[in-house]
């Protein structure tokens, strides 16, 4: 809003300072700043509200140290989180922008998923929640509403050089730069490869066997497979979600580095050097993971050992979409198993460990386990570990990630 307010002051009044707003890097700064501030006053009000509401998490005893003395910490602040992410992106983005739309939508869409699932574990209580299909309904759908403006919408594209007559991938040029006329802007089912030089990854290629004109046909992989990512990614997050600022700690070091992705994917300069995909007009989303990285952090302040509040699936099922919409926007969701990878192995070790209980149920008549608890922080616990040093440790690693992730920009 303030951006088309000193737009407006700029263009007409010549308004001192209005031009500002014109850069991302101010209104970048100016969505952290706003997001720490709101954790920081809104935190401690909507904590407050919810203990007189006696809005509790409630803890089914599983034998690990200190958990019972959480019982009845404030849950569902997921809700200062999303308020974190979407009043700063609302007041400083581009709200025309088609990256900043689609977030938007999939941040409003995917708190009501977890809202709706803390909503009826706390005040219904009923200690499963949602049911899972649903979940999965709400998952898939969000998914398919992402993939399909990201497919279809004219203004999604990339821009290419073109090379004799090889101009468009799998569309004809939506526009063509009068300044460098050797570059076009096209619509292109393209993602990026990590680690090898020829490093884009058509989705269209797998249906060359259709013959002329199979292009067409790229949304029918392309589609599926966001709606697959959005809801791995997004259960990740929800299951990393267990130890007092796992959760909100690793996603905040996941949003640091797809902010970067996002600056120098969407400049000319920054994309040319780093020979990257140039997308046009995703810079915007700097802003609002500049909203997102300072809704993280801010949360930690409330959310670090001991917990004041919990997120819930509120903001877990939310911040988890997000990071999968990011990286898909940006063409970088193949990174995602390397930048993600605390999610990707506490997913993992609930469906080894329930996969392998069953294995041995049906084999040996009685269950085995490969871990002493899932997910995998849980393991670490019932190993005799403090919880904060769990934290730390899992920060670390994902630090280490973040940094192989941001390396793969020019190790191919």
């Amino acid at each position: 809003m303030f951006y088309y307010l000193f737009e407006y002051l700029d263009k007409h009044f010549d308004f001192p300072g209005a031009g500002l707003f014109q850069f991302l890097s101010f209104r970048a700064s100016l969505a952290l700043i706003v997001s720490l501030l709101i954790s920081m006053v809104l935190g401690k009000r909507i904590i407050a509200f919810l203990q007189l509401k006696q809005v509790g998490e409630i803890i089914r005893d599983l034998g690990l140290h200190g958990q019972m003395s959480k019982q009845g910490t404030p849950t569902m602040g997921g809700l200062i989180i999303l308020a974190c992410i979407l009043i700063p992106t609302l007041l400083f983005a581009r709200l025309h922008n088609v990256y900043i739309l689609i977030l938007i939508i999939s941040t409003i869409w995917l708190g009501l998923i977890g809202f709706l699932d803390d909503y009826i574990k706390v005040f219904k209580k009923n200690k499963e929640g949602l049911a899972g299909k649903f979940k999965i309904v709400g998952q898939v759908g969000i998914g398919l509403i992402v993939g399909s403006m990201l497919y279809f919408h004219p203004d999604v594209t990339i821009r290419r050089q073109i090379v004799g007559t090889d101009v468009a991938i799998a569309a004809e040029p939506a526009d063509i730069s009068e300044r460098t006329a050797k570059f076009v802007d096209a619509k292109a089912p393209i993602t990026t490869i990590p680690f090898v030089k020829n490093h884009e990854f058509n989705y269209a290629k797998p249906l060359s066997f259709l013959g002329d004109g199979y292009e067409k046909w790229a949304w029918l992989i392309f589609i599926p497979v966001v709606i697959f990512i959005i809801t791995a990614v997004s259960n990740g997050a929800n299951m990393t979600d267990g130890l007092d600022g796992l959760a909100a700690g690793t996603t905040g070091i996941i949003g640091f580095v797809l902010a970067i992705f996002a600056y120098v994917s969407g400049n000319l300069i920054f994309a040319d050097y780093l020979n990257i995909m140039y997308i046009p007009d995703s810079g915007e989303i700097v802003v609002y993971m500049s909203a997102f990285v300072g809704a993280c952090v801010g949360f930690l302040w409330y959310n670090s050992f001991p917990a004041q509040i919990f997120m819930g699936d509120t903001g877990s099922l939310a911040i988890g979409g997000i990071v999968a919409v990011v990286a898909i926007a940006l063409r970088k969701e193949l990174l995602i198993p390397i930048l993600c990878g605390i999610y990707l192995v506490e997913n993992l070790s609930v469906m080894l460990q329930v996969s392998y209980f069953k294995f041995t149920k049906k084999k040996y008549g009685e269950g085995r386990r490969i871990f002493k608890m899932a997910p995998l922080h849980h393991h670490y616990q019932k190993l005799g570990f403090h919880e904060s040093k769990i934290v730390a440790r899992f920060w670390i690693v994902g630090v280490a990630l973040a940094v192989l992730t941001m390396v793969t920009l020019k190790m191919r």
